[in-house]
């Protein structure tokens, strides 16, 4: 919707989240076909606010912590990433 969100990592907004959010298009991939859709995004006062929430998404929630304890390098972070779900692009960790 245009508006400023220091989202730096692309977090949706979902029914648990309290704070402000932004409206944005966003490419979605189900079963390896691309498609685009409006989404909810949380939006944060500062970029580090953006950081912290990061963080504390990856720490916090138990579909990471085996991404966390083994990555050794930040190839190995992105593909453990992507294994874990945390995005739906097929390439998401090619891209880093």
């Amino acid at each position: 919707d245009g508006s400023v969100s220091h989202n730096v990592f692309c977090i949706k907004a979902n029914s648990g989240w309290k704070g402000k959010t932004v409206d944005a298009v966003t490419t979605e991939y189900s079963n390896g076909v691309a498609f685009r859709k409006v989404e909810k995004f949380k939006a944060y006062d500062s970029y580090s606010d953006a950081f912290k929430d990061y963080a504390k998404l990856l720490t916090k929630n138990p579909r990471y912590q085996e991404v966390i304890a083994n990555a050794k390098d930040a190839s190995s972070f992105a593909y453990g990433l992507q294994k874990a779900g945390y995005a739906t692009d097929p390439q998401y960790a090619k891209n880093y």
